[in-house]
């Protein structure tokens, strides 16, 4: 016989204990037949929250692993930033991962080719710290304008309701600054064989602050300590179908084993005086940072030992922005990550809720009072009790941060010259996909993303839409095009 301990004893949702949870309340004919009771609060509480048990899924990011470590400063960078847990040799932090494709449903399998996102909590003594990076160190656009019609492009079509190519092309053709982002998704590193072995990058540019007000522009990269694994496209097809949840159960399974993901965590930096020296505009997620200019400097190390203990409150719950910053740390005036910082929030807010800060997975570790921010859907806190909600009180003032630590005066970044349009596509765009391609892939990885790339393209049912991707892609090479063409051909023929 089994002994229940006290907080095993079945309740109601209100607390009113009941004998089973098995059956309902009916009442019964002599033929065997029944009709519910109203009354029966039971079935219908059962009922009515098994309806209710879904929260919105995520418009992009849908389909993720989560897993719980820390942070470790590794390298001494007191230098160019305050920010307490980037400080103080050996210091750890508690940090909450979630790892996810980005176009398909949360059903999808997860070694189909796309980017990684690569969400990070950080709970510091100075407040929460979110780090919103991709697995690849270039996006796709570089104005957030175009960002919807981007994730849409990669999504199912309004009529067919199925993923399309040609929508998919007709997006990139008519944005050929993607072709960067492009080069990385059709290699093998659009599909990773392990979240243990996948890099990560903020892609945005950073301020890292001082008290006095200097600060240095920064990027941020996470390296795996076990190297980038990927799969064949061909394997990767064979997982989709045989084991859809491949990249969740393979780091699920690895901490369970005590075979903990490790990586390193570096920065590339630029002194604001130095600007005007880097090859390419610093803003623009389509381009890298050469690393003979800006060499990687290391600030740390990032481990993940445990896993949730329920994916619903700890993963899908979790809500990350890159607006989620501590004193130290100071957006750039980067026009993706300016939109970012207003887009992710909001969309917590609708999938979540005004008051998502208050769930145990996203509230941060230090005290927070924030008495203007209250009421709302599902506050289950004490609501501030009797303290003014209005700013500015003399009959219940509240304290400020105005220790030496917390005064920071403003960085200078003066904003200056004529209202632009940052979607212009000049000839600056095909340098580092033509590098990429000419010294950076080997013929092996060469080969393999003809044939990754052609699959997809051969989709394609518009012929004039065919010849304008072949003409993206003679853009960086006129030998890739051709290659391409010349395989797209093939595939067309059989």
């Amino acid at each position: 016989m089994i002994v229940a301990g006290p907080h095993n004893f079945y309740t109601l949702a209100e607390g009113k204990p009941l004998p089973r949870n098995d059956t309902s309340v009916q009442v019964r004919n002599q033929h065997g037949g029944g009709l519910v009771l109203l009354q029966d609060t039971q079935l219908i509480e059962t009922l009515a929250h098994f309806s209710r048990e879904r929260i919105p899924e995520r418009v992009v990011h849908a389909k993720a692993l989560g897993a719980r470590g820390y942070f470790q400063v590794t390298h001494d960078i007191s230098d160019i930033t305050d920010a307490d847990f980037l400080n103080g040799m050996g210091k750890k932090t508690e940090v909450l991962t979630r790892i996810s494709t980005v176009g398909p449903e949360a059903g999808s399998a997860d070694t189909i080719r796309d980017f990684h996102g690569w969400a990070l909590k950080f709970k510091t003594a100075e407040g929460n710290n979110d780090w919103v990076f991709n697995n690849q160190p270039v996006f796709f656009v570089r104005d957030p304008i175009k960002f919807p019609s981007l994730n849409r492009s990669h999504k199912r079509h309004p009529a067919t309701h199925t993923s399309d190519a040609d929508m998919f092309w007709d997006f990139h053709v008519g944005s050929p600054e993607s072709v960067h982002a492009l080069m990385f998704l059709f290699s093998d590193r659009g599909t990773p064989a392990s979240l243990r072995h996948i890099n990560g990058y903020s892609g945005h540019t950073y301020k890292f602050t001082k008290k006095d007000g200097s600060f240095h522009y920064v990027k941020i990269q996470i390296h795996a300590d076990g190297g980038v694994k990927n799969l064949s496209s061909d394997e990767a097809v064979r997982l989709a179908g045989t084991d859809p949840d491949h990249l969740i159960n393979d780091m699920y399974n690895a901490i369970e084993d005590g075979n903990y993901a490790s990586y390193t965590v570096s920065i590339q930096t630029i002194h604001p005086a130095d600007v005007a020296l880097c090859p390419v505009n610093i803003f623009d997620m389509t381009k890298v940072w050469p690393h003979a200019q800006y060499p990687l400097r290391p600030i740390g190390k990032l481990v993940f030992d445990r896993n949730p203990v329920n994916y619903f409150s700890e993963i899908e719950q979790a809500a990350f922005s890159p607006s989620t910053i501590v004193p130290g740390i100071e957006p750039s005036a980067d026009p993706m990550l300016q939109a970012r910082m207003f887009a992710y929030p909001d969309a917590a807010r609708y999938r979540l809720g005004v008051n998502y800060q208050m769930l145990p997975t996203n509230a941060a570790k230090v005290p927070v009072y924030v008495p203007t921010e209250r009421d709302g859907f599902m506050n289950f806190s004490a609501n501030y009790g009797p303290d003014p909600n209005y700013i500015n009180s003399s009959i219940h003032p509240m304290g400020f941060h105005t220790s030496a630590k917390s005064e920071y005066k403003p960085t200078e970044d003066v904003l200056t010259g004529p209202v632009v349009f940052t979607s212009e596509v000049t000839d600056e765009d095909f340098k580092q996909p033509r590098a990429l391609w000419n010294n950076v892939f080997s013929k092996e990885e060469q080969e393999s993303f003809v044939y990754n790339i052609s699959g997809n393209i051969a989709n394609v049912k518009r012929d004039w839409l065919r010849e304008k991707v072949f003409d993206l892609f003679r853009r960086v090479d006129q030998s890739l095009g051709d290659r391409i063409e010349e395989a797209v051909s093939k595939i067309i023929k059989v």
